[in-house]
């Protein structure tokens, strides 16, 4: 019996729609499983979705690159993803634009406490500089940040595992930081989703309405720009 689940799987694991199917059923049941709790943070769908894929992976002995093969359709749907959220943002357009000074301030702030927090952790743990410029754009999206990374002499793959994990654990735990703080205006929340934790965030503010949701995605972008205008700017300086 044994020898014949151990044949079908080296069937189907040479069949690219099989780790496609299975990235959608793990997000299905991890949205399931996220409502039947109660929509709580700590149980963010993209972190119970990594947690079943990982285990998968580990069980059944299958190299990432067999699974990215099979399941890089979601990757290419990151692209439309991430310009969709300009639908919240451009309905939100009248109201981004009657707070500019509070805008900047916030972005400013946030992607520099960002950075700057990343290096000063980093230089505790004394990890190597190669390894520190790779944490450093840690709040930035995905493609961004690994770019960045590689410019200044990073580990681009590094740089991908820490900003999934800075999403998924802004994404959990944000929500719980902002109710605790009492803060309770949408426009803040979603500067500080969209500023600490890019993409994975603004997917949690969506939840929170539509104007945390235009405010996360413009906070994404602007602080993907500031942080590739200034981080090397800074890394510069720290080296020399």
């Amino acid at each position: 019996m044994n020898d014949k689940v151990a044949i079908l799987w080296v069937y189907l694991s040479a069949t690219p729609l099989l780790h496609l199917t299975l990235t959608v059923c793990f997000f299905v049941l991890a949205r399931w499983f996220y409502r039947r709790m109660g929509k709580r943070s700590w149980m963010n769908p993209v972190l119970l979705s990594v947690l079943g894929l990982v285990a998968v992976l580990v069980l059944t002995d299958t190299p990432y690159s067999v699974y990215f093969e099979g399941a890089q359709f979601v990757h290419f749907m990151l692209g439309p993803a991430t310009v969709a959220l300009a639908i919240p943002l451009y309905r939100q357009w009248s109201t981004l634009k009657r707070h500019p000074i509070a805008l900047t301030v916030s972005l400013l702030t946030g992607s520099l406490t960002a950075v700057l927090s990343a290096i000063f952790i980093a230089k505790l743990g004394g990890v190597s500089d190669q390894a520190l410029i790779s944490i450093a754009p840690k709040s930035v999206t995905t493609p961004v940040a690994m770019g960045i990374s590689e410019s200044l002499g990073g580990l681009p793959s590094l740089t991908a595992v820490v900003v999934i994990l800075t999403g998924i654990l802004g994404a959990s735990l944000g929500p719980w930081v902002l109710d605790k703080l009492h803060i309770t205006n949408p426009m803040a929340k979603g500067l500080a989703m969209g500023t600490a934790s890019h993409g994975i965030g603004t997917g949690r503010a969506i939840y929170m309405g539509d104007v945390a949701a235009a405010f996360s995605g413009l906070a994404m972008g602007l602080n993907g720009l500031a942080t590739t205008i200034f981080l090397p700017v800074l890394w510069g300086w720290l080296t020399n």
